[in-house]
């Protein structure tokens, strides 16, 4: 066995490159004086039941040309970092590759070694090859202003079986300097190439490969847990990368075109959190710079997403509802279709345009957080008194308009949902600064109105869809009668919650 071996954090980023943009690419990676590709064959390891893919973790045998090294990788929360430990094998280590084997052990003594270990004596299951990949790479290293990076293009497929996928990507990591590196380097090769960015590994991907699955499951909100002593800034920073890892992970499934709605209504969220933390936590940290500016792309990318979303979360439901109702009525005929803008942006076409890669790139710097050469300001307010100053504010506001429920139109209902989903979004941001008894009591309420409201904001679009429509069709003319008198009955229920709501105290102390 070579005792050689590296453990390390790998910083990179990884975008997909397009069919037409595959030998532009290749040339501006090679340069004037282009290395020779190297051909990396690889196999990957897994338990029977996948703990490894489950656990973020990735086991592979790599040949490197006339290397053979086996590495162990952990993916990291920032979007940026992995951790990895690599160990090179001798011949018989290369043999033992060609047989299809991995030695966990080889790993142990390290951080994610230990995780390996740890969770393969859990499971009590052998480890077996799941999945390979055959990639061909030309790459070289370029010096920036803010550090050195290797590009490197990679062109070849990952086999499961008689499933094959095929792979065209560019992976810019960092050799030395800082992470911003990496990013700025994403910025240039992105706007120049039309590449977009996909927070999956070959793991991941080889993974659903296996499995027999084009998508991962839609990625949920990711909670997020803050100490009375943590710091401001870190507190913002741990909320941002919460926000981070939820829109990442869907904008990469969006982007790749194999997609579920609920890919795209978790990405709204996502969005949606994320604008709820930049005005949360505003310009008062060092940590979270750019808010008014990453709020604006958020909203925009949020409004663009927002045809695919109705499609699926209110014309999908209320077509299905309306033909129940006209079998109830002992009526035949066509349920009419939501009329929904016939210039809609295609979701995947809307991920991959440059406004968004930026987008996703800046809140790849921000989870950066601040620089650790600077000292925190002695006068920072506490985390939780900063907090309880906004959300004080954000419930007066909210409740004003709950007592007034029976006299909002629908411009004052809509923004009451608004105001009600920020106020539950820094809610569950933040908790755990407070009593959980009363946080839950509090949350209980203020999400039975926010399922309320959007039954009503969702039946007025509706009805205002259908409106829009012709008046001479008389199937038409049946949505809107039976979703008028929907939406009446929704208004008149509505009032208990917001009752409720306006009555609930708070579980923070008023400032």
């Amino acid at each position: 066995m070579d005792v050689h071996h590296a453990a390390m954090q790998e910083i990179e980023l990884k975008l997909q490159v397009p069919r037409t943009r595959r030998a532009a690419v290749d040339a501006a990676v090679a340069g004037r004086a282009p290395a020779p590709r190297v051909r990396l064959q690889a196999t990957y390891f897994d338990t029977p039941d996948r703990a490894l893919a489950q656990a973020g973790l990735a086991l592979r045998v790599r040949r490197e040309g006339r290397r053979t090294v086996q590495t162990l990788k952990a993916a990291g929360d920032d979007g940026l970092t992995r951790a990895e430990h690599n160990m090179a094998l001798d011949a018989q280590g290369s043999a033992a590759a060609g047989a299809l084997r991995a030695d966990p052990h080889l790993h142990a003594g390290t951080q994610v070694g230990d995780r390996l270990l740890a969770l393969l004596a859990q499971t009590g299951q052998p480890l077996a090859a799941v999945y390979r990949t055959d990639i061909r790479r030309r790459s070289r290293t370029l010096r920036t202003r803010l550090g050195v990076v290797e590009m490197a293009f990679d062109e070849g497929f990952i086999a499961a079986g008689d499933r094959r996928l095929p792979v065209c990507e560019l992976e810019i990591e960092l050799v030395r300097g800082s992470p911003l590196a990496v990013i700025a380097a994403g910025r240039h090769w992105s706007a120049r190439h039309a590449l977009w960015l996909d927070g999956r590994s070959k793991a991941e991907r080889g993974d659903l490969l296996a499995r027999g699955e084009s998508a991962a499951p839609p990625a949920l909100a990711r909670p997020v847990s803050l100490g009375k002593d943590t710091p401001l800034d870190e507190g913002a920073r741990q909320v941002m990368l919460a926000c981070l890892d939820q829109i990442g992970r869907n904008a990469s499934q969006v982007a790749s075109g194999e997609f579920e709605a609920e890919h795209v209504h978790q990405l709204r969220i996502g969005l949606r959190r994320l604008r709820t933390a930049l005005r949360l936590f505003g310009d008062a940290v060092a940590g979270v710079p750019g808010g008014p500016s990453l709020a604006a792309q958020a909203a925009q990318l949020f409004r663009g997403l927002g045809a695919a979303r109705d499609a699926a979360a209110i014309g999908e439901p209320i077509e299905r509802e309306l033909s129940e109702a006209l079998l109830a009525a002992g009526l035949v005929f066509q349920v009419p279709r939501l009329p929904l803008p016939a210039d809609a942006p295609v979701p995947a076409d809307l991920l991959r345009a440059a406004a968004s890669q930026q987008l996703l790139l800046d809140l790849l710097a921000l989870a950066q957080g601040r620089d650790p050469g600077l000292a925190r300001a002695a006068d920072a307010p506490a985390l939780q008194a900063f907090v309880a100053k906004r959300l004080n504010r954000w419930h007066r506001k909210a409740v004003d308009d709950a007592k007034r429920w029976n006299e909002l139109d629908d411009v004052g209902r809509h923004r009451l949902r608004k105001r009600v989903k920020r106020l539950r979004y820094a809610v569950e941001f933040c908790g755990d600064l407070f009593d959980g008894r009363r946080v839950r009591r509090y949350l209980k309420r203020l999400r039975a109105l926010q399922t309320q409201l959007g039954a009503v904001v969702d039946v007025t679009m509706a009805l205002d869809a259908y409106r829009g429509g012709s008046a001479a069709d008389p199937h038409a003319l049946f949505a809107v009668g039976w979703l008028t008198a929907r939406r009446a009955r929704l208004l008149s229920e509505t009032a208990r919650p917001a009752e409720a709501f306006a009555e609930v105290k708070r579980f923070w102390k008023k400032p």
